[in-house]
């Protein structure tokens, strides 16, 4: 190594003719040995998808140094450039001869450096890496000005070269200064701005832009005038362009999408320009309406919220709002609303429902019932502390009854629940599979609303959940610096497009308790199917619409997890929702969401009893109309009466081993399920009661005994040994029965109506308690009774 250095430095005394030959050979020798480095840390940026750039961030070495791509040098640009710095460059290898020698003369003739002999390629390399201004480095230089032109095309250095030189402080690159001191990227520069962009990396520290634009601007047409004379622009341009006043200032980058730029920028490191699929216009609507709402609503001390805006064509992100004010570092604007864990309420509803028109289980019109039920110890409460009796499915759904989907999902099993959510990509519900019970459907499991907004992209796409795309599809010509975004969920079929419809024309009622409160005052209503969702503790409010073009999903909460009063899906999130809507696609021109089309559509209409929504029996008078997907839905003779046998009088039922040779009577009495006994027995709902079965009769019925509603199987019951608080036995029994027996270990303990509560004191120790009813039918259960 010391020997070649020592042959560079006797090189460097020598003429400059023969020092360039001299030079052209050790760049070609030493080519591989010393490869040049062009890797350049520069800054990222986002853009739209539209090309405009949405956020950017200093590079590694706290520059902004933002890449400019070759489609940013536009012919007045290279013109400029070429004719202040380097006129021969397409046609020179690297270094020019003859510049050489002119300047090596004229600085001989001085006896100082007069002038230079530099070309935009070794310039280049002088930014790449800078040296001290010696001969030996020149020579140097020169050698890697050679390489460079080896490896690279013309228009690769000068982009190069554009994306390194300084514009003073921490400011390198035309791309930079473009948008930092114009506020607009190189294609937009006016004639006038592009000189004023040449000319300063002469100069950084003397041509301070934005501070002394006077001075720049006397230098600037001072080029213009040389510009003039050498007919490089046409004469109209040139004149227009020295009239032109200089107003540049310094801009702060820009700033939108703070969240999901972070977000790309962590999962693409070290990627100049990353392209996302936002839409500048609908981002930019989207964070200003979050954060006026955000102020509105803060007087209730509900301080954050996040929007996420789909286009349900293409499945590309085209707003992300994360938080309502990014810079707000007292509640937390930094946090990412869209990927936070939050519990999602009853936003999940609607694809259990969805499961289950699949299942078969239930069609839009089945009843259910909606009456205070014990799942095993769980005693889930509706929003609205009320019942509703028997419901329909959608009318259900619609309005969000906690019991009658809490009923759904035992039926159908929260495994099949999971494991849509888990095929949907719901990462958190993934990792709870093995702990998710029957309260996962009231918002019991961890959700983000990036995984809910996904969801319900899929509703409105006839139940196909696909990836959202964040990104823009690669360049062809440069992949490397697009794309790189991970997939949460490939595409996977939740839902068939029959159930689908249904779940979307039930979301679609507008006649709800989730509606804002005086919302025909205070919104336009816009035509959208959506759901809201409000958890545990008021700690975050949901809403997710979507039409035909864009889904969107709302939540409203505190990142601490602080539960408010106030805070409610319909109340809270939904007034936002149908602001957004409004401004981006109120009556929406795309029209609204039919029927599958026939003939692969299985969703058709039948006739049902709108007393159970099963297929009408001799019972059934008036049947109404209802959906179905053939071959699939129940096909189940409606039983919503039964005959019973009674004596004239109707004070006594006979089974068929106890009815008597004559005096009988064959009736029809209400079907009702022992819960659905039990509420209106609580609510003093008359309804017509089966007489009590013929006390003579000595057969036993073989249906089950009172379901035991309190206590709870296999329960630890935790008593204070001083003061034994008393507790309550209830039970649940069919409509005939008219007295239940309650038995503690096997001894009889009290008589009762089927619906009146009864109170003892335990006692510690094993405890069996039975219940049977006035027919010899009996359930039994055991708990324990411990002391404090």
């Amino acid at each position: 190594m010391e020997s070649i250095w020592t042959w560079l430095k006797q090189i460097s005394r020598r003429k400059p003719v023969r020092a360039c030959g001299l030079a052209l050979l050790v760049a070609l020798g030493l080519d591989s040995l010393f490869p040049i480095n062009t890797a350049v840390p520069y800054s990222t940026v986002i853009t739209a998808r539209d090309g405009s750039i949405l956020h950017a961030f200093l590079s590694r070495d706290d520059k902004w140094r933002m890449y400019a791509e070759l489609s940013d040098i536009t012919p007045t640009l290279r013109d400029a450039i070429l004719y202040k710095e380097d006129k021969y460059f397409y046609v020179h290898p690297g270094f020019n001869p003859v510049s050489m020698v002119r300047a090596a003369g004229r600085n001989l003739l001085a006896g100082r450096r007069t002038s230079g002999a530099s070309t935009i390629t070794m310039q280049t390399v002088r930014l790449l890496e800078p040296r001290r201004r010696t001969y030996l480095n020149k020579l140097i230089e020169l050698g890697r000005a050679i390489q460079l032109e080896l490896h690279y095309s013309k228009d690769e250095i000068l982009q190069l070269y554009l994306n390194l030189i300084p514009y003073g402080g921490n400011i390198e690159g035309l791309k930079s200064a473009s948008l930092l001191y114009f506020g607009k990227p190189p294609v937009l520069l006016s004639l006038a701005e592009l000189t004023t962009l040449t000319i300063i990396p002469n100069r950084p520290s003397s041509l301070r832009l934005g501070v002394d634009n006077e001075r720049v601007m006397q230098e600037r047409n001072r080029w213009l005038n040389r510009f003039r004379t050498a007919h490089v622009y046409d004469e109209t341009i040139l004149i227009d362009a020295l009239n032109e006043p200089l107003t540049a200032y310094r801009h702060e980058a820009p700033q939108l999408a703070p969240h999901l730029s972070r977000r790309l920028k962590a999962e693409q490191p070290g990627e100049p320009i990353i392209r996302s699929a936002l839409s500048p216009g609908i981002q930019a609507t989207a964070e200003q309406l979050v954060q006026n709402y955000a102020n509105r609503i803060r007087v209730n001390d509900i301080h954050n919220a996040a929007v996420l805006i789909v286009d349900n064509q293409t499945q590309a992100v085209v707003a992300y709002v994360g938080s309502s004010d990014f810079r707000d570092p007292v509640d937390g604007g930094q946090v990412d609303g869209v990927r936070a864990i939050r519990s999602p309420g009853s936003a999940l509803k609607p694809i259990l429902y969805g499961l289950a028109f699949d299942a078969g289980i239930i069609t839009p019109k089945t009843k259910l019932n909606d009456v205070p039920t014990n799942f095993s110890g769980y005693e889930p409460d509706n929003y609205d502390r009320q019942f509703n009796g028997p419901v329909t499915a959608s009318f259900a759904l619609a309005n969000s009854l906690n019991i009658p989907a809490v009923s759904l999902l035992r039926e159908m099993g929260t495994s099949a629940l999971v494991s849509t959510l888990q095929k949907a990509g719901f990462s958190t519900v993934k990792r709870q599979a093995k702990d998710l019970g029957l309260s996962m459907i009231l918002g019991g499991c961890g959700v983000t609303l990036e995984e809910m907004t996904r969801l319900y992209v899929g509703l409105a796409n006839g139940g196909l959940v696909m990836p959202l795309t964040l990104t823009t599809p690669s360049d062809p010509l440069h992949p490397a610096r697009n794309g790189g975004q991970k997939r949460a969920v490939e595409s996977v079929k939740i839902l068939s497009p029959e159930a689908a419809y249904l779940i979307t024309h039930t979301l679609t009622q507008i006649t709800r308790p989730d509606l804002p409160n005086n919302f025909d005052n205070s919104y336009h209503l816009p035509r959208i199917a959506w759901k809201t969702g409000t958890s545990y503790g008021r700690r975050d409010a949901w809403s997710i619409g979507y039409n035909r073009r864009y889904t969107i999903g709302v939540w409203i909460g505190n990142f601490s997890g602080v539960g408010v009063a106030e805070l409610s899906g319909a109340n809270t999130a939904t007034p936002l929702l149908f602001q957004l809507f409004n401004a981006l696609d109120y009556n929406s021109p795309n029209g609204w969401f039919q029927p599958p089309a026939s003939p692969t559509s299985r969703l058709t209409t039948r006739l049902v009893c709108p007393e159970t929504g099963d297929i009408p029996g001799d019972s059934c008078l008036n049947p109404v109309t209802d959906f179905q997907i053939m071959g699939v839905s129940r096909h189940r003779t409606c039983q919503h009466r039964k005959v019973v046998f009674t004596n004239a009088a109707r004070t006594l039922a006979y089974c068929p081993h106890c009815r008597p040779d004559s005096g009988w009577v064959r009736r029809s009495y209400p079907n009702l399920t022992p819960d659905l006994v039990t509420f209106y027995q609580s609510r003093h709902i008359p309804f017509e009661p089966i007489p009590p079965h013929n006390p003579a009769c000595e057969r036993v019925s073989g249906m089950a005994g009172p379901a035991i509603t309190s206590l709870n199987e296999g329960s630890e019951y935790f008593i204070d040994a001083a003061q034994p608080a008393e507790l309550e036995l209830g039970c649940q029994a069919a409509n005939d029965v008219q007295l239940v027996f309650w038995y503690l270990n096997d001894k009889l303990y009290r008589r009762a109506r089927p619906d009146e509560a009864v109170f003892f004191r335990p006692w510690p120790g094993q405890l069996k308690i039975s219940c049977a009813d006035d027919r010899g039918r009996h359930s039994d259960l055991r708990v324990t009774i411990k002391n404090e």
